[in-house]
């Protein structure tokens, strides 16, 4: 599991945490409590895997982008 956020310099508690930094075609499409986005996404590990903790990630970038309301 990925937690997303703007980049290597995030606070993961501050306001970072709830609005993080999406590609323009991301950004555009996504409306959170109304819509789902899926996509190819191509995403950044912002620290090392560790089993059964969430990861800090950033997204790169996103591709064949679906929208379910």
């Amino acid at each position: 599991m990925l937690g997303i956020y703007s980049g290597p310099s995030t606070d993961r508690y501050g306001k970072d945490s709830g609005e993080p930094e999406l590609p323009t075609n991301v950004k555009r499409a996504f409306k959170p409590m109304a819509n789902r986005l899926f996509a190819d996404f191509e995403v950044c590990p912002l620290e090392p895997e560790r089993q059964g903790a969430m990861q800090a990630a950033c997204i790169e970038s996103a591709k064949n982008i679906v929208v379910e309301k």
